[in-house]
């Protein structure tokens, strides 16, 4: 059993409370980021909940960003594995202006969160993400995931129906059970990979694999907060808690359970994104079956109680950067009707 504590070293829960001071502004590329990136400049403060997972003491970051003019609604944004939580803010900004409380957690093991020894797992994050909505007395939320979130938000659905009214689900993965494409790769196959990888590389890989459509300086950031951290003294434990995240993607399928979500779920695909995790892994002769993501969102939608999918045409994987306006429209119109 993991168990949730907001109560850390010498902490009391009401320190623990207290809000991170802002962000400084991002230093020069040429010099390191911590592990937590620090240095890594982010929207909007930061704020820390201390937990346990695993007998570990752990910090999970979060920005929670108040309305102008509240609705009474709160949306928890759940980002994807290759990029920190900072990259929601015109995403932030949009449902702020709408009305809503917006928070924002870095997944423990992603960003500005710790970094644990252990393996990371889909449950425990989504006990995690539920014990930060109790700290902020939050009831119940509506998700907005992305990515790797989409299947964090899958689980969180599934476990806590009553906390979750709406569910959006932007480019996911875990649409497909990777395991019956991808033979088991070891960790040291990967951690061994992964370190080996140059930011050129790592450009190239975002540019492949998730179709990019942005221009290069949006994309930089990107880069710079996944190699800014190499410089870190701390960064084998940064690398292996990555290379966590991919096994947990492939060990912890969700693709099984989305038919029986009952809460209403908008996928919104980029007609262009044919992400496929562990794809070059696969055989070859079924690579090509991977990664049909926008069909795949469309099949389970007509499975589910109350899905429905939305591709917006010429782009990829990361479609609410790429066409903003499109996604505006279709996230708040599909959170404005009642569950």
């Amino acid at each position: 059993m993991i168990c949730l504590s907001v109560i850390v070293g010498g902490l009391s829960s009401a320190q623990a409370a207290e809000p991170a001071t802002r962000e400084p502004s991002a230093r020069e590329p040429s010099e390191p980021y911590g592990i937590a990136l620090e240095g890594f400049a982010y929207p909007y403060p930061v704020h820390l909940l201390p937990l346990v997972n695993d007998g570990e003491q752990v910090r999970m970051a979060y920005m929670d960003v108040a309305p102008a003019q509240p609705n009474g609604r709160s949306v928890v944004l759940l980002h994807g594995r290759n990029f920190p939580s900072s990259y929601w803010a015109a995403v932030i900004k949009a449902l702020s202006e709408a009305g809503y409380r917006v928070v924002v957690p870095d997944q423990i093991g992603f960003g500005k969160s710790s970094k644990p020894q252990g393996d990371l797992h889909f449950d425990t994050l989504a006990r995690n993400t539920i014990a930060l909505l109790d700290r902020l007395q939050i009831a119940k939320a509506d998700i907005v995931a992305h990515s790797l979130g989409s299947m964090l938000g899958v689980r969180i659905a599934r476990a806590y129906p009553e906390r979750i009214a709406h569910l959006v689900l932007t480019a996911p993965i875990g649409l497909e059970d990777y395991r019956l494409y991808v033979p088991p790769t070891p960790t040291e196959r990967i951690l061994e990979n992964e370190d080996k990888l140059t930011a050129e590389a790592y450009r190239k890989q975002l540019e492949t694999n998730y179709a990019l459509k942005l221009p290069p300086e949006q994309v930089t950031p990107f880069i710079d907060a996944r190699f800014n951290v190499k410089g870190s003294a701390e960064y084998p434990r940064w690398l292996r808690a990555f290379v966590s995240s991919a096994q947990m993607i492939y060990r912890e399928p969700v693709v099984h359970e989305i038919p029986l979500i009952t809460q209403p779920t908008l996928f919104v695909m980029g007609a262009d994104d044919h992400n496929a995790p562990g794809r070059a892994n696969a055989p070859e002769a079924l690579r090509a079956k991977m990664g049909q993501n926008a069909e795949l969102a469309k099949t389970l939608a007509a499975k589910m109680p109350n899905g429905r999918a939305e591709v917006i045409p010429n782009t990829g994987h990361l479609v609410f950067l790429e066409a903003p306006d499109k996604y505006r429209e279709l996230v708040l119109g599909f959170l404005a009707v009642a569950p």
